[in-house]
């Protein structure tokens, strides 16, 4: 047999995790398209639609984080990944080419882009996780965060810079966009190697070995291979676990752990922020929300600087502290303003901007990137990809409500208040966050199951 060339690890990182550029691009995207669509299709006055519209990828990715993470187990990371790339191109193609007052046809398109959405969000922490090793492995599974980040901000440039644009021209270039960072990622996944746990577990043990020379030193290969061996032969012998049973056996301490982290994050309201913010500023100010595409922008960079932040202090901080003190500052931010205006009535309008974006700096180093360094870490082996699946899944039946009811909910009472359920959601984040989720920083995934199944049997 040929030997393989050697592959960078940098490589290996950099694209493992630039799914998150697909995924953060096609959140951000709608944003700035949907003034324009509003406009050239007359949905002023539609919630409804516009609402499903925006949330159909959400919806999609509900199915897509479930449907990959299960098949990821059959047939590998690397595998589901390229499939994913691959449906990102044709649904943002379909996308673009939408007929004129073409609702329905929009949204099935949107949930069919939303199956890869899902299936990005459920592997690519899956696959960082399994890796990176043990000391960096929050800071490299953060850079998926990143790389989301990255790519909403590149979406919400692109729709500043496409603006000008006549409006039913303007929005289809936007969707249609998505579809060039979908080939880079499949041109550089296609040469990505399947994560060494994976390949032990379908009995391929010398390449796991040789991937592990690629991304480890030389001493440490034959040690964390012979661990990954031992527990994948303890979890050859479990008996195949049904849904019900991640939630009732031997692993349901850390799946409901990484599933309740999962929903929370989203049912805190961030999305409603990024996909809604220039509508948000209309509401507030009066002025166009077409006019106001610089603030999406603005809520970017805080995003992309929150997210580099987290990369410095990922391992230097207890992931629980990090995310105690955001959902507290987080849950705050959205509760103050309505407090203030009921002290103050005649406070400024764009007050509650000021809020929401001390609230987007402390979720972009806190909840936005643990979430998905908590779910690559928590989920044993044997139920890894299904578990991961099934978190990708409550985090987007989450951003999915989110996104639907957020313009009905804002349509029928004050933007404040909307905001205020999400600061109440937040602070119970904090409380499960206390009780219910365990401490993983500097602990190889192999300790962290051990932890996690005696708790479940305690």
């Amino acid at each position: 047999m040929q030997k393989e060339k050697k592959i960078s690890s940098k490589f290996i990182y950099f694209f493992g995790s630039f799914g998150g550029i697909l995924f953060g691009y096609d959140i951000g995207v709608m944003t700035g398209a949907l003034p324009f669509l509003q406009k050239d299709w007359a949905l002023q006055n539609s919630a409804g639609t516009v609402g499903w519209i925006t949330s159909g990828v959400m919806f999609g990715a509900i199915f897509g984080g479930a449907l990959a993470g299960k098949l990821s187990d059959k047939l590998g990371r690397r595998k589901m990944i390229l499939m994913s790339a691959v449906v990102f191109v044709i649904g943002s193609l379909l996308a673009s080419f939408s007929p004129n007052n073409g609702q329905m046809y929009l949204i099935i398109v949107r949930i069919f882009l939303g199956l890869a959405v899902g299936a990005s969000s459920a592997l690519v922490p899956a696959y960082m996780s399994e890796m990176s090793p043990a000391k960096l492995r929050g800071r490299l599974s953060g850079i998926n965060q990143t790389m989301i980040v990255s790519g909403m901000l590149l979406s919400y440039i692109m729709d500043f810079l496409l603006k000008d644009l006549p409006e039913a021209w303007a929005w289809r270039v936007m969707l249609g966009l998505a579809a060039v960072p979908a080939v880079v990622l499949y041109m550089g996944v296609s040469r990505l190697p399947e994560s060494p746990r994976f390949l032990v577990k379908i009995n391929k043990v010398d390449e796991a070995r040789q991937v592990l020379t690629w991304i480890r030193p030389e001493n440490e290969v034959e040690q964390e291979l012979a661990d990954i061996q031992t527990t994948a032969g303890e979890e050859s012998h479990i008996e195949k676990t049904s849904m019900v049973q991640l939630f009732t056996g031997k692993y349901r301490y850390l799946v409901m752990a990484g599933v309740g982290v999962a929903a929370f994050q989203q049912f805190q309201g961030a999305n409603a922020i990024f996909y809604y913010i220039p509508l948000i500023v209309e509401k507030a100010t009066g002025n166009a929300a077409s006019s106001a595409l610089m603030w999406p922008i603005i809520q970017g960079i805080i995003l992309v600087l929150g997210s580099l932040l987290f990369l410095v202090i990922a391992d230097k901080f207890k992931r629980r502290t990090l995310l105690i003190l955001g959902g507290l500052v987080m849950g705050l931010s959205f509760i103050l303003p309505t407090i203030i205006n009921m002290v103050v009535p005649n406070t400024s309008p764009m007050m509650i901007v000021v809020f929401l974006c001390i609230y987007v700096a402390f979720y972009s180093f806190t909840w936005a990137p643990l979430t998905w360094v908590l779910v690559g870490e928590l989920f044993p082996l044997a139920v890894r990809g299904s578990a991961s699946g099934i978190a990708s899944s409550a985090n987007w039946i989450g951003s999915f409500l989110v996104g639907l009811l957020f313009p009905i909910m804002t349509a029928s009472m004050p933007q404040d208040a909307v905001f205020a359920i999400f600061g109440v959601i937040c602070l119970l984040g904090v409380l499960f966050i206390r009780f219910f989720v365990p401490e993983t920083r500097g602990r190889s995934l192999e300790e962290i199951e051990e932890e996690g199944t005696k708790k479940t049997n305690n």
